[in-house]
Protein backbone atom coordinates (compact mmCIF):
# COMPACT_ATOMS: atom_id res chain seq x y z
CA UNK A 1 0.00 0.00 0.00
CA UNK A 2 1.01 3.57 -0.67
CA UNK A 3 -0.14 6.10 1.37
CA UNK A 4 0.07 10.04 -0.12
CA UNK A 5 0.85 12.63 2.82
CA UNK A 6 -0.61 16.39 1.55
CA UNK A 7 0.43 18.96 3.58
CA UNK A 8 -0.15 22.83 4.18
CA UNK A 9 2.95 25.00 3.68
CA UNK A 10 1.44 28.07 6.23
CA UNK A 11 0.05 25.31 8.90
CA UNK A 12 2.48 22.24 8.57
CA UNK A 13 6.11 22.20 7.71
CA UNK A 14 7.48 19.44 5.63
CA UNK A 15 9.08 17.49 8.62
CA UNK A 16 5.72 16.97 10.33
CA UNK A 17 4.83 15.28 7.04
CA UNK A 18 8.26 13.54 7.06
CA UNK A 19 7.96 12.05 10.62
CA UNK A 20 4.48 10.84 9.63
CA UNK A 21 6.28 9.32 6.90
CA UNK A 22 8.51 7.50 8.95
CA UNK A 23 5.75 5.95 10.92
CA UNK A 24 4.35 4.78 8.08
CA UNK A 25 7.77 3.22 6.56
CA UNK A 26 8.67 1.75 9.99
CA UNK A 27 5.08 -0.39 9.14
CA UNK A 28 6.25 -1.52 6.53
CA UNK A 29 3.81 1.24 3.89
CA UNK A 30 5.02 3.36 1.33
CA UNK A 31 4.56 7.03 1.62
CA UNK A 32 4.91 10.52 -0.51
CA UNK A 33 4.90 13.42 -0.07
CA UNK A 34 2.95 15.94 -1.82
CA UNK A 35 2.35 20.47 -1.16
CA UNK A 36 -0.29 20.36 -3.37
CA UNK A 37 -3.40 17.72 -3.06
CA UNK A 38 -3.86 18.07 -6.42
CA UNK A 39 -0.66 16.30 -7.93
CA UNK A 40 -1.52 13.51 -4.64
CA UNK A 41 -1.62 10.23 -5.22
CA UNK A 42 -1.89 6.62 -3.34
CA UNK A 43 -4.01 4.61 -2.29
CA UNK A 44 -5.07 6.23 1.00
CA UNK A 45 -4.60 10.32 1.63
CA UNK A 46 -3.53 11.39 4.92
CA UNK A 47 -3.81 15.12 4.94
CA UNK A 48 -1.83 18.00 7.45
CA UNK A 49 -3.65 21.19 7.98
CA UNK A 50 -7.13 23.15 7.96
CA UNK A 51 -10.95 22.68 6.44
CA UNK A 52 -9.82 24.19 3.25
CA UNK A 53 -6.72 21.86 3.06
CA UNK A 54 -9.41 18.85 3.30
CA UNK A 55 -11.73 20.34 0.68
CA UNK A 56 -8.95 20.44 -1.55
CA UNK A 57 -8.01 16.91 -0.87
CA UNK A 58 -11.30 15.52 -0.57
CA UNK A 59 -11.34 16.26 -4.36
CA UNK A 60 -8.25 14.60 -5.24
CA UNK A 61 -9.12 11.87 -3.11
CA UNK A 62 -12.72 11.32 -5.01
CA UNK A 63 -10.96 11.86 -8.74
CA UNK A 64 -8.25 8.76 -7.56
CA UNK A 65 -11.30 6.84 -5.79
CA UNK A 66 -9.40 6.26 -2.79
CA UNK A 67 -10.27 7.38 1.11
CA UNK A 68 -8.52 10.07 3.35
CA UNK A 69 -8.25 11.36 6.68
CA UNK A 70 -6.74 14.23 8.41
CA UNK A 71 -5.05 15.70 11.02
CA UNK A 72 -5.75 19.39 11.84
CA UNK A 73 -3.13 21.88 12.03
CA UNK A 74 -5.43 24.48 10.79
CA UNK A 75 -7.97 26.54 13.67
CA UNK A 76 -11.04 25.07 13.28
CA UNK A 77 -11.06 21.58 11.58
CA UNK A 78 -14.66 20.55 11.68
CA UNK A 79 -13.70 17.77 8.64
CA UNK A 80 -10.40 16.67 10.51
CA UNK A 81 -10.50 13.20 11.98
CA UNK A 82 -7.40 13.79 14.66
CA UNK A 83 -5.73 16.84 16.31
CA UNK A 84 -2.28 17.87 15.87
CA UNK A 85 -0.21 15.37 18.17
CA UNK A 86 -2.39 12.76 17.22
CA UNK A 87 -0.13 11.55 14.42
CA UNK A 88 0.30 8.13 15.66
CA UNK A 89 -3.56 7.55 15.87
CA UNK A 90 -4.01 8.55 12.52
CA UNK A 91 -1.24 6.74 11.30
CA UNK A 92 -2.79 3.20 13.39
CA UNK A 93 -6.16 4.14 11.32
CA UNK A 94 -4.47 4.40 7.81
CA UNK A 95 -2.96 0.44 8.60
CA UNK A 96 -6.64 -0.46 10.16
CA UNK A 97 -7.60 -2.32 7.13
CA UNK A 98 -11.34 -2.56 8.73
CA UNK A 99 -11.54 0.95 9.68
CA UNK A 100 -15.08 2.44 9.29
CA UNK A 101 -15.63 5.08 6.58
CA UNK A 102 -18.12 7.97 5.72
CA UNK A 103 -19.25 8.97 2.39
CA UNK A 104 -19.84 12.34 1.60
CA UNK A 105 -22.10 13.40 -1.16
CA UNK A 106 -20.58 16.65 -3.31
CA UNK A 107 -22.31 19.07 -5.35
CA UNK A 108 -21.64 19.26 -9.25
CA UNK A 109 -22.08 22.85 -10.07
CA UNK A 110 -22.61 23.82 -14.14
CA UNK A 111 -22.31 27.80 -14.65
CA UNK A 112 -22.62 28.72 -18.64
CA UNK A 113 -21.27 24.85 -19.49
CA UNK A 114 -18.13 24.91 -16.52
CA UNK A 115 -18.57 22.01 -14.45
CA UNK A 116 -17.14 22.32 -10.89
CA UNK A 117 -17.27 19.90 -7.83
CA UNK A 118 -17.92 21.13 -4.22
CA UNK A 119 -17.76 19.03 -1.07
CA UNK A 120 -19.05 21.99 1.16
CA UNK A 121 -21.37 24.49 -0.57
CA UNK A 122 -22.22 26.50 -3.35
CA UNK A 123 -22.66 30.12 -2.12
CA UNK A 124 -24.70 32.84 -3.92
CA UNK A 125 -23.42 36.40 -2.62
CA UNK A 126 -24.77 39.99 -3.57
CA UNK A 127 -21.44 41.94 -5.20
CA UNK A 128 -20.43 45.01 -3.45
CA UNK A 129 -19.31 48.12 -5.23
CA UNK A 130 -19.63 52.10 -4.87
CA UNK A 131 -21.99 52.13 -8.68
CA UNK A 132 -24.09 49.32 -7.03
CA UNK A 133 -27.07 49.73 -5.06
CA UNK A 134 -27.51 47.94 -1.82
CA UNK A 135 -30.82 46.31 -2.01
CA UNK A 136 -31.46 42.69 -1.79
CA UNK A 137 -31.75 40.35 -4.82
CA UNK A 138 -34.51 37.89 -5.76
CA UNK A 139 -33.06 35.07 -6.33
CA UNK A 140 -35.61 32.76 -8.19
CA UNK A 141 -34.99 29.04 -7.32
CA UNK A 142 -36.55 25.66 -10.30
CA UNK A 143 -36.42 22.33 -9.23
CA UNK A 144 -36.72 19.66 -11.71
CA UNK A 145 -37.80 22.38 -14.19
CA UNK A 146 -40.77 23.06 -11.42
CA UNK A 147 -41.02 26.99 -10.18
CA UNK A 148 -40.14 26.08 -6.48
CA UNK A 149 -39.32 29.27 -4.44
CA UNK A 150 -38.33 33.10 -4.74
CA UNK A 151 -35.90 34.26 -1.74
CA UNK A 152 -35.12 37.72 -1.34
CA UNK A 153 -32.14 37.86 0.22
CA UNK A 154 -28.30 39.21 -0.26
CA UNK A 155 -27.53 35.56 -1.50
CA UNK A 156 -28.15 32.03 -1.23
CA UNK A 157 -26.25 29.10 0.37
CA UNK A 158 -27.02 25.50 -0.92
CA UNK A 159 -25.02 23.38 1.29
CA UNK A 160 -23.93 19.61 1.39
CA UNK A 161 -24.94 17.79 4.47
CA UNK A 162 -20.76 18.20 4.92
CA UNK A 163 -21.35 21.98 4.41
CA UNK A 164 -24.34 22.32 6.57
CA UNK A 165 -21.88 23.01 9.90
CA UNK A 166 -19.75 25.38 7.88
CA UNK A 167 -21.04 29.05 6.30
CA UNK A 168 -24.43 27.57 5.75
CA UNK A 169 -24.71 26.97 9.52
CA UNK A 170 -22.78 30.85 10.44
CA UNK A 171 -26.30 31.98 8.23
CA UNK A 172 -28.73 30.02 10.25
CA UNK A 173 -29.05 27.06 8.57
CA UNK A 174 -30.02 23.37 9.85
CA UNK A 175 -27.35 20.88 10.51
CA UNK A 176 -27.65 17.58 8.81
CA UNK A 177 -26.18 14.17 9.56
CA UNK A 178 -23.13 13.39 7.20
CA UNK A 179 -24.66 10.67 5.56
CA UNK A 180 -27.89 12.68 4.38
CA UNK A 181 -29.83 11.81 1.22
CA UNK A 182 -30.40 16.00 1.39
CA UNK A 183 -28.83 19.25 1.04
CA UNK A 184 -30.15 22.58 2.13
CA UNK A 185 -30.68 25.67 0.60
CA UNK A 186 -29.90 28.32 3.28
CA UNK A 187 -30.46 32.88 2.80
CA UNK A 188 -28.37 34.70 3.50
CA UNK A 189 -30.20 37.88 5.46
CA UNK A 190 -33.01 37.26 4.24
CA UNK A 191 -35.96 40.07 3.92
CA UNK A 192 -38.71 38.16 3.40
CA UNK A 193 -40.96 35.03 5.10
CA UNK A 194 -39.25 32.74 3.12
CA UNK A 195 -36.16 33.29 5.36
CA UNK A 196 -35.47 29.35 6.92
CA UNK A 197 -33.53 26.98 5.40
CA UNK A 198 -35.05 24.18 3.13
CA UNK A 199 -34.17 20.59 2.99
CA UNK A 200 -34.15 18.83 -0.44
CA UNK A 201 -33.54 15.53 -1.52
CA UNK A 202 -30.12 15.06 -3.71
CA UNK A 203 -31.99 14.02 -5.96
CA UNK A 204 -33.41 17.16 -7.72
CA UNK A 205 -31.40 19.45 -9.64
CA UNK A 206 -31.84 23.15 -8.75
CA UNK A 207 -31.36 26.10 -11.46
CA UNK A 208 -31.56 30.04 -10.27
CA UNK A 209 -32.60 33.27 -12.06
CA UNK A 210 -31.80 36.90 -11.27
CA UNK A 211 -33.78 40.16 -12.44
CA UNK A 212 -32.47 41.54 -15.23
CA UNK A 213 -29.50 43.67 -14.48
CA UNK A 214 -28.70 41.52 -11.04
CA UNK A 215 -26.07 39.56 -10.83
CA UNK A 216 -24.21 37.38 -7.88
CA UNK A 217 -21.03 35.97 -7.30
CA UNK A 218 -20.85 32.23 -6.90
CA UNK A 219 -18.33 30.69 -5.02
CA UNK A 220 -17.78 26.56 -4.74
CA UNK A 221 -15.97 25.59 -1.49
CA UNK A 222 -14.37 29.66 -1.52
CA UNK A 223 -13.24 29.31 -5.10
CA UNK A 224 -14.39 32.29 -7.15
CA UNK A 225 -16.48 30.50 -9.89
CA UNK A 226 -17.25 33.32 -11.60
CA UNK A 227 -20.49 35.71 -11.92
CA UNK A 228 -24.11 35.45 -12.44
CA UNK A 229 -26.84 37.23 -14.22
CA UNK A 230 -29.62 37.38 -15.31
CA UNK A 231 -28.61 35.50 -18.75
CA UNK A 232 -26.64 32.97 -16.88
CA UNK A 233 -27.33 29.55 -16.63
CA UNK A 234 -26.72 27.71 -13.57
CA UNK A 235 -27.43 24.13 -11.98
CA UNK A 236 -26.55 22.18 -8.96
CA UNK A 237 -27.43 18.70 -8.53
CA UNK A 238 -25.43 15.78 -6.55
CA UNK A 239 -22.67 14.66 -7.81
CA UNK A 240 -22.08 11.17 -9.42
CA UNK A 241 -18.55 11.82 -7.13
CA UNK A 242 -18.10 11.28 -3.38
CA UNK A 243 -15.27 11.57 -0.70
CA UNK A 244 -14.73 8.56 1.34
CA UNK A 245 -13.33 9.63 4.81
CA UNK A 246 -11.69 7.28 7.43
CA UNK A 247 -12.99 7.38 10.63
CA UNK A 248 -12.37 6.03 13.86
CA UNK A 249 -16.58 5.48 14.28
CA UNK A 250 -19.45 6.97 13.17
CA UNK A 251 -20.29 8.87 16.54
CA UNK A 252 -16.97 10.51 16.29
CA UNK A 253 -19.17 13.35 14.32
CA UNK A 254 -21.18 14.78 17.35
CA UNK A 255 -18.29 14.31 20.06
CA UNK A 256 -16.06 16.77 16.98
CA UNK A 257 -19.34 19.01 16.32
CA UNK A 258 -19.84 19.80 20.58
CA UNK A 259 -16.26 20.04 20.67
CA UNK A 260 -15.88 22.68 18.01
CA UNK A 261 -19.28 24.20 18.82
CA UNK A 262 -17.76 24.86 21.96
Amino acid sequence: MKVGIVYNRSHADKTAAERISSLLEASGVRSEIFADAKEAEGEKLLVLGGDGTLLHAAKRASALRVPLVGINYGRIGFLTEFEHGEEAEAVSLLLDEGAETIRRSMLEIELNGKRSLCLNELALLRGVSPERHARVEKISVTIDGSAACDFFADGLIVATPTGSTAYSLSAGGSILMPECASFLLTPVCAFSLLSRPISYPDRCELRFSLKDGDALIAYGDGDFLGSVGSRDVLTVKKAQESALFLTRSKGEFFRRLTQKLN
